[in-house]
């Protein structure tokens, strides 16, 4: 992961505790999902700093790699016996 991306990432929390243990922007309830969809629906970022005044330009850049990272696919080795 690039050290860009993982700094972005530090903005998401996950806490049992907040929102059901949905991914949020670190310091809020506003989840990651939501912002995403914002976007997906054709709003801009601008829009959605609007709609959200305590979010910054980064916080929902840190939603897009975190959707990013959880779609990405991986490959885990699975070792076969028989």
């Amino acid at each position: 992961m690039q050290p860009a991306m993982k700094n972005l990432l530090d903005r998401i929390s996950i806490n049992p505790r907040i929102c059901h243990g949905q991914p949020c922007v670190k310091g809020t309830r506003i989840m990651v999902w939501l912002v995403v969809q914002y976007l997906a629906h054709g709003d801009r970022v601008e829009d959605v700093l609007v709609a959200y005044p305590s979010l910054s330009r980064e916080d929902v850049q840190a939603c897009l790699a975190y959707a990013a990272e959880m779609t990405r696919e991986r490959v885990i080795p699975v070792e076969v016996t028989t």
